[in-house]
């Protein structure tokens, strides 16, 4: 079903309330694992019903989020959806504490059983009205990044139309597109800064009531992270900082000097050629086209992928006015659809949808003909796999996007994907610091945030910006405000994806066998252990990132 026509209805939660505790009654009552699997197939029936209608009216408001109808229907999901987790929990309490656990392991496998214990740690009815609370701090943040409205060269843009102007041929153009973008955040600082301080008192609050320290074990279990904790993290940044900086900085460096400058400064930081950035040559609609026929010839499996995206009208990437900012790939199981969301906005991001995104919704496409749902429930650290490592499995097509400067754009591509690592880690650190640190002030955080750069980013030179030379630069990641610590999984992943990049250029087929494996895996099985499965090193593993470092040498 094209995703226009598909209906929604405001989700009843009474009702579902009323069919889960039903449920619940004769689970309790069933006499075999065999049974209470069949009860849990109706489990499956009646949440990805709440999840399909959920999604339908999230997509549709994050489409024009000054539609007061689905405006109105996200409030009442940002205030529904906490009860209805604690339902869920409820139920799989039950299935957790089932007589026949065992015969029930067999059917849908030791990870999700895994998963239950974390989501209990996770979740209790008394921290209900904070999450309420969070929710609506967090949908106040991203309303206002999607109004921005900034002045610009005669015309009025949002973050995401202003981003043509911020890696601009012309240095004196991006300078002004930056200084417009920081005059935004500077205008609206004290709101950023309140906003944060609430959520940041909220999550420790959470915390409290759950008898942990801080916030940081609890976003641990909300993050899922079923094989590892925060010293296997930390020894990933340490890994990090002593071998993938100094090889990050030489990239800044070649970088600097292919244009031309005396230094980098914070408005070059995303800009590799002094003739310009490799950009798509077609039109949103022909960048859609190109892609068809790239997943077309990259295996069967992708081309009837693509062809049903396409059919279906899952697809919503043009850039637009009061659309959120960033883009997404989300699910609705009702109809077994994935759905991109993202912004065209005429620079290689455009076709970088095409790819990462498509990497999850591809993953997701193959997960829904899985029966047992709990293996759709991908850990984010290997979801950003599936997407990061398809950026790579496609480069082989970028001709078709970017013509003759298909090259420009690999290349570009290869070092941006090695320099975002370092940035990553420092956004996870810094959100270590924050919430081992609550009390910290809105200064406070913006001194860490420039400690961190000096660790992470030498090389970076805000020019004396009066925000983010300050120390207000995390405040555009709005990972920062509505996901914490899941930043650190695109660095997991990235980690994995130059893996396969190297994979690929010694033996193409084989690395893809490893990857559609991977794919299929979905959450079956843990990520350390599904990793080394298909022949990847673990990015926890001592020395990994040296390994890597030392064959991504030969590129550069």
């Amino acid at each position: 079903m094209k995703f226009r026509d598909m209906p929604y209805e405001r989700v009843d939660f009474d009702e579902v309330e009323r069919q889960i505790k039903d449920l619940i009654g004769k689970f309790d009552e069933a006499k075999s694992g065999a049974e209470q699997f069949e009860l849990h197939k109706e489990f499956y029936r009646i949440n990805g019903r709440v999840i399909t209608l959920y999604t339908i009216a999230h997509i549709r408001f994050d489409a024009d989020m000054t539609n007061e109808f689905y405006k109105g229907e996200k409030e009442y999901y940002d205030e529904k959806l906490p009860l209805y987790d604690n339902l869920v929990l409820e139920y799989q309490k039950k299935l957790y504490d089932s007589p026949f656990r065992e015969e029930l392991v067999g059917f849908i496998g030791p990870v999700a059983f895994r998963n239950m214990e974390l989501a209990a740690k996770a979740m209790d009815e008394k921290l209900i009205p904070l999450m309420q609370e969070e929710n609506a701090l967090s949908t106040e943040y991203s309303m206002l990044i999607a109004g921005a409205k900034i002045p610009f060269q005669g015309e009025e843009l949002n973050l995401s139309l202003l981003r043509p102007h911020l890696v601009s041929p012309d240095r004196e153009v991006r300078k002004a597109a930056w200084q417009a973008m920081s005059s935004f955040f500077r205008a609206n600082a004290d709101q950023l800064d309140e906003i944060y301080d609430k959520l940041v008192k909220n999550r420790t609050e959470q915390a409290k009531k759950m008898g942990y320290e801080n916030y940081v074990e609890l976003g641990y279990y909300r993050m899922g992270r079923n094989c590892y904790g925060k010293e296997e993290v930390e020894a990933f940044r340490s890994q990090v900082k002593e071998y993938l900086v100094p090889f990050a900085e030489k990239l800044h460096e070649k970088r600097r000097k292919r244009l031309g400058l005396d230094k980098l400064k914070l408005y070059d930081a995303s800009v590799f050629y002094a003739d310009g950035n490799a950009a798509p040559k077609g039109t949103p609609e022909e960048i859609l086209e190109a892609g068809r026929q790239m997943y077309s010839e990259l295996s069967p499996e992708t081309r009837e992928f693509y062809d049903f995206m396409m059919e279906n009208g899952l697809f919503d990437v043009f850039g637009r006015k009061n659309k959120r900012a960033g883009g997404y790939m989300t699910y609705m199981p009702d109809y077994n659809s994935p759905f991109v969301f993202a912004n065209f906005n005429g620079t290689s991001s455009d076709v970088d949808v095409i790819t990462h995104e498509c990497g999850h919704a591809f993953q997701g496409y193959l997960s829904g003909t899985d029966p047992v749902r709990e293996h759709a429930d991908v850990g984010m650290e290997t979801a950003e796999i599936h997407s990061m490592s398809m950026e790579f499995f496609t480069q082989n097509w970028m001709n078709l996007f970017f013509g003759e400067d298909a090259d420009k754009y690999i290349q570009m591509h290869l070092e941006d994907a090695v320099c975002f690592i370092p940035y990553g880690c420092m956004v996870d650190e810094f959100q270590h610091i924050v919430y081992e640190h609550p009390e910290m002030t809105p200064a406070e955080r913006n001194q860490t945030w420039l400690e961190l750069e000096k660790v992470y980013r030498p090389h970076m030179d805000f020019d004396d910006d009066p925000y983010f030379g300050k120390g207000g630069f995390w405040q555009k990641q709005t990972h920062i405000y509505n996901s914490p610590f899941y930043y650190i999984d695109y660095c997991l992943a990235q980690t994995c994806a130059l893996q396969y990049k190297v994979k690929m250029d010694e033996d193409f087929a084989a690395a893809w066998e490893s990857y559609l494996l991977l794919c299929k895996l979905s959450a079956s099985d843990f990520f350390t252990n599904m990793i080394r499965q298909v022949g990847l090193n673990s990015p926890f593993e001592p020395g990994c990132m040296k390994t890597i470092v030392e064959k991504l040498e030969a590129y550069v």
